[in-house]
């Protein structure tokens, strides 16, 4: 009788099925489904053939061919298509088996399929899966949350898949309940938006302002990979800079400059707005993108809006290594609003996310992973209660150190007008947060003025709001919805 599967997987596109590869390698036996069943017959004929991987045609052979408690991963489109399977699934199921959701789908949508799931004496797991083709096949960052009691099933699995970091250590570990997962998931790729904005203002400022070729910046960000800047995002875009068309030449440079994007930065800010978190980075990095789409009318727009005449840079290595410690600082205040969020959230949802543990997870193989990061862990286990990672000694330290030249950066490219949104936005929040006295009484005052929303006062007890009849002309009726 052949062995039944330790876990059954529903679509193989590109991640799904490096996954079922990965898990076979690791000893598991993998059921596989997907909806175009012509799918199924080509991976375990060709890729997966000789292999613990069970092709499946049905939902019903699927869940037949799982070991109990079955646990059934779904690697398909967020949205509508994982309703509709979880419907399908649900009949086919046994109490304690467990339905897990590895795509991009929104934390709400899983908070909700979480309580559904579970009303129906089953467990969910939404779980944020990082790190594209290669993760997926040699290991990933996992970021499980949902039903905590499904844990322990599907642990060996995740954990046993994962990558690993120098010690060993697993980049997988339960972030919380709920939709706590694809929250953090979430979080990483707006992380993730923010850290590539500032490598392409880099890259720009090195092209248009210093006129380097893709050879030469390839060699600049080979050397920045050695230092604190260490990491994938640097590494590839040294790759990309040094790789040739078949005409010999760059290949970036006939690449349209239009980007895309799937939505999880979009969500990332929607989130930072719901919270009340200046997520103002990471904002400026989808704005870009939205901007970048215009590409019709930036064409229009060059020929009719006139910039600055640019002006030549006396030490060209010197405003480089300018750039490099621009571009730290700034990668420090994308990772610090980041976590800003990841505090607040948990602080609303009851999560009690451990950020240490966050960070070790994304040491590895996910699509921000850094040798940065083990920085961001040491601080949070330092302190736990950590409310900015800028305040951290290490992070205060290179901050100090480095805003000089991130000024003097900023001011260069706005004096030159080259547009660094992310780069001026992360110091603008830098000097917005040290700043103990913001011109936010004015604003208060001027909507006390035309609404009546109330201020609180410098010389009178916090929590105790005054209305000003400013005109002679109003009332002294006062709106309630002062809201900080």
């Amino acid at each position: 009788m052949m062995k039944k599967a330790d876990i059954g997987l529903i679509g193989l596109a590109v991640m799904g099925e490096n996954l079922a590869m990965n898990m076979e390698s690791k000893g598991f036996t993998v059921a596989v489904y997907n909806i175009e069943t012509d799918v199924v017959r080509k991976f375990t004929e060709g890729r997966a053939s000789g292999k613990n991987i069970i092709g499946t045609y049905s939902f019903s052979e699927l869940v037949e061919k799982l070991e109990k408690p079955r646990k059934v991963m779904m690697m398909i489109r967020a949205g509508d298509p994982v309703d509709e399977t979880i419907g399908k699934l649900i009949p086919l199921l046994d109490k304690g088996d467990i339905i897990i959701d590895g795509g991009n789908s929104n934390f709400e949508d899983t908070a909700r399929r979480t309580k559904f799931v579970e009303s129906n004496g089953l467990y969910y797991i939404g779980t944020g899966v990082s790190g594209g083709e290669e993760g997926a096949l040699k290991g990933p960052s996992i970021m499980p949350g949902g039903s905590k009691a499904a844990w322990p099933f599907v642990k060996p699995i995740f954990q046993a898949i994962a990558a690993k970091v120098d010690d060993g250590s697993p980049c997988c570990e339960w972030v919380g309940s709920g939709g706590a997962g694809h929250f953090v998931k979430m979080v990483h790729n707006g992380i993730e938006y923010g850290d590539m904005q500032l490598i392409c203002e880099a890259y720009q400022l090195m092209r248009d302002y210093l006129g380097m070729s893709a050879d030469e910046m390839h060699e600049i960000f080979a050397e920045w990979n050695k230092t604190e800047l260490d990491s994938y995002l640097i590494e590839i875009t040294a790759n990309i800079l040094a790789y040739k068309d078949e005409d010999g030449n760059p290949l970036v440079d006939k690449i349209l400059d239009k980007a895309g994007q799937k939505g999880t930065g979009k969500w990332t800010v929607i989130a930072s707005l719901d919270q009340g978190v200046p997520l103002t980075l990471i904002s400026e990095a989808v704005f870009a993108r939205c901007l970048s789409s215009l590409k019709d009318e930036r064409v229009k727009a060059a020929t009719v809006l006139k910039g600055p005449d640019s002006k030549s840079i006396e030490d060209r290595a010197e405003f480089i290594e300018s750039i490099r410690q621009a571009l730290y600082a700034s990668k420090i205040i994308s990772y610090a609003q980041g976590y800003a969020l990841l505090r607040t959230a948990s602080e609303e949802y009851g999560w009690e996310l451990n950020y240490g543990d966050i960070a070790l997870m994304w040491r590895g193989g996910c699509i921000i992973r850094s040798a940065f990061l083990g920085q961001i862990k040491k601080a949070f286990d330092e302190d736990a209660n950590l409310e900015n990672l800028m305040l951290a000694p290490y992070f205060n330290r290179a901050l100090q150190n480095v805003q000089g030249s991130w000024r003097k950066v900023c001011a260069t490219a706005q004096l030159n007008g080259i547009p660094v949104p992310a780069l001026s936005s992360a110091l603008s929040y830098y000097d917005g947060y040290r700043c103990a006295n913001l011109p936010a009484n004015l604003l208060q005052a001027q909507r006390d003025y035309f609404g009546a929303h109330t201020y609180e006062r410098v010389d009178k007890p916090r929590g105790e709001f005054y209305h000003t009849n400013w005109t002679g002309e109003g009332g002294s009726t006062a709106s309630s919805s002062y809201v900080v």
